[in-house]
């Protein structure tokens, strides 16, 4: 995970690693709900002294809308006078920029009055790793993103599209390559550099990492293509769907159950007519009984449910399926390591702490409850006599999401009361603002709010 030669930092060492590696700024950097990176840039004399004091932050950074404005209701806004939250730097996560002379970053996390913020996508996804540690396991988890390229100027595709032609993946090697080197260089192991569908887009996937690691790959990766990009005259958004007529940008999140020590595969079960353990029944079930409420988090902006569309390589229900496409849930059944759920309703949008936390919440419900596994798919799950009956659809709105994630008390209690009040007081600020754009015959609005912060 570390980029630097040496070991991670502590607060006792941490001047003489920067000195030693000749490190002259320091970004001290968190997520915000919208998974936008932001930063203070810290130069490397005072680092030791802000690691140890923390960092201070206005509170209502965290639950800004994607343009930067205030949005009331949060409880972080003029509810408590735009006071700061002090943020601590995790040392775990200090790392090297290979795109930036001399420069290393840290993630934090926030405090308010000398107590964890539980409304921090960050510590929201701990909490809920924590919580399937006490059941016995360990998660294994990567985020697949697509995203789209396009000159800053022109506003050309990168590419024409083509899948995976040759042509279109070297369209500009130099590009390419940097990508990968920047990821590599940063901690994220790239394993294979793909163009997509469209004109313009790209899909690089990475190596799996237990716990909270994996979202930090995620959260560095959606930062580190965007900067690469910019650095070279491009810009690279990992908006939903910016254009009607182009495929989406999904951000799968793949998974599988471990036990606590990350040794053993559990998902697995060769004595099984489909090869599925019972716990992994279990959490397929959780998943999908919890599925349109936590589509809130999987999509969480107006544009994102657009990709929700037949024959999208998205998927319009809570279905399941071995090695099928048309399913919210594909199951890659490789023996005891090998085994893993593609949780496909992730737009490359969302906020990937939070995607993995709705994940594991409804998973873990699954395995307490002992919820029944659901018939699979065998067929096409955009056809309605393919699937089972009593399936539930998928929200095809924001609006729909929201309703169906306040209605389950499951999730909602998961992701405990300060989320929520934080999340859905942005989600209804931008469903305001959507409205307003519609009724003023505004259609660039989703383009202009979301194409180059996401």
């Amino acid at each position: 995970m570390n980029a630097l030669k040496n070991d991670h930092p502590t607060l006792a060492n941490l001047q003489s690693v920067l000195e030693k590696e000749g490190i002259e700024f320091v970004r001290f950097e968190f997520g915000d709900m919208n998974g936008i990176s932001r930063c203070k840039v810290v130069p490397s004399r005072h680092a030791p002294e802000k690691s140890k004091r923390g960092v201070n932050i206005p509170m209502i950074q965290l639950a800004m809308d994607t343009a930067c404005n205030l949005v009331s209701g949060t409880g972080y806004a003029i509810e408590i006078c735009w006071t700061d939250g002090v943020f601590f730097p995790d040392l775990s996560t200090f790392r090297s920029v290979p795109w930036l002379p001399n420069t290393a970053l840290v993630l934090m996390e926030p405090t308010f009055r000398g107590k964890p913020v539980p409304s921090y996508p960050r510590y929201v996804a701990r909490r809920q790793l924590d919580r399937l540690q006490e059941l016995g396991y360990s998660l294994l988890s990567a985020h697949e993103h697509e995203f789209y390229v396009i000159d800053a100027e022109s506003k050309k595709p990168l590419h024409q599209g083509n899948l995976r032609s040759s042509l279109s993946i070297f369209a500009d090697t130099d590009l390419m390559y940097a990508f990968s080197r920047s990821l590599t260089g940063i901690g994220v192991n790239v394993e294979a550099l793909d163009t997509e569908i469209s004109p313009g887009q790209v899909e690089i996937t990475y190596k799996p990492a237990f716990g909270i690691r994996a979202a930090d790959n995620a959260h560095l990766y959606r930062a580190t293509i965007k900067e690469v990009a910019q650095k070279r005259g491009y810009i690279a958004s990992f908006m939903s769907k910016p254009w009607a007529d182009r495929s989406g940008n999904s951000a799968h999140f793949c998974h599988s159950l471990w036990d606590v020590a990350g040794k053993k595969g559990v998902m697995y079960d060769p004595r099984d007519e489909l090869k599925i353990s019972e716990v992994a029944r279990h959490w397929i079930a959780g998943i999908l009984a919890h599925a349109p409420a936590i589509s809130l988090l999987m999509a969480p902006t107006p544009n994102c449910p657009k990709r929700f569309k037949p024959f999208s390589f998205a998927p319009t229900n809570a279905t399941w399926g071995i090695e099928n496409r048309t399913c919210a849930l594909r199951l890659k059944i490789q023996g005891e390591a090998g085994t893993y759920l593609e949780n496909r309703m992730g737009a490359s949008a969302s906020n990937p702490y939070l995607t993995l936390a709705a994940t594991v919440a409804a998973g873990i419900d699954g395995i307490a409850k002992k919820l029944p596994l659901p018939a699979r798919v065998t067929g096409d799950a955009y056809v309605q006599a393919d699937v089972p009956p009593d399936t539930q659809d998928l929200p095809s709105t924001l609006q729909g999401a929201l309703e169906a994630f306040e209605a389950d008390s499951v999730i909602t209690e998961a992701f405990g009361e300060e989320f929520c009040r934080a999340f859905l007081a942005v989600k209804r600020n931008e469903m305001e603002k959507d409205r307003e754009a519609q009724a003023d015959g505004d259609t660039d609005w989703e383009y202009r709010n979301y194409f180059e912060m996401n």
